[in-house]
């Protein structure tokens, strides 16, 4: 089986797309096919030697349309080797609580799929444009102290995706 990969993410206003189609440019450059690809388009793993899942989050927790992939998909992703990540305001601040909050959102991803051991776990920070967020959000936010920002390291993103290259090759 050649080296094929599937970058699946979950997103709401594109950050997380974004990095996902970073991390497939990395494994592609490095000789991998990487297809990337919304979550919730996923039908069949069998093409796929490996699996990165992404999502963003919101209020504390990994997109449905990321839980319900990990689940769907849990037999499947579970012969393969699976590296998850999330992008997350949280991030905003790279303070140790910040990541250790970071870090329950990724296992709260590798989570929905108990029988899956990722080989590799992350979390980014990600970005927050009020004008792209529905109308209650934009309202909300500012009230929870939360603020509009790109908080994403490019360089640590495509690290990431150089390091765990390898370990998704079968």
């Amino acid at each position: 089986m050649e080296n094929r990969v599937l970058v699946a993410y979950a997103t709401a206003t594109g950050v997380t797309g974004e990095i996902a189609e970073a991390i497939g440019e990395v494994l592609r450059e490095a000789g991998s096919t990487a297809d990337v690809v919304p979550a919730k388009e996923v039908a069949d793993l069998s093409p796929y030697s490996g699996v990165v899942v992404g999502s963003g989050v919101r209020v504390g927790k990994p997109y449905a349309e990321a839980i319900k992939f990990m689940g769907d998909h849990e037999a499947a992703l579970s012969e393969k080797p699976v590296a998850c990540f999330v992008a997350c305001g949280t991030l905003s601040e790279n303070t140790e609580e910040n990541c250790t909050e970071a870090a329950g959102f990724v296992d709260a991803l590798a989570a929905a799929a108990p029988s899956v051991q990722p080989v590799a776990k992350q979390a980014f920070g990600g970005a927050t444009d009020f004008a792209k967020l529905p109308f209650f959000m934009r309202l909300l936010l500012p009230m929870m102290g939360k603020k509009e920002g790109d908080w994403r390291d490019w360089d640590a993103i495509r690290a990431w995706a150089a390091e765990i290259g390898p370990k998704l090759a079968v």
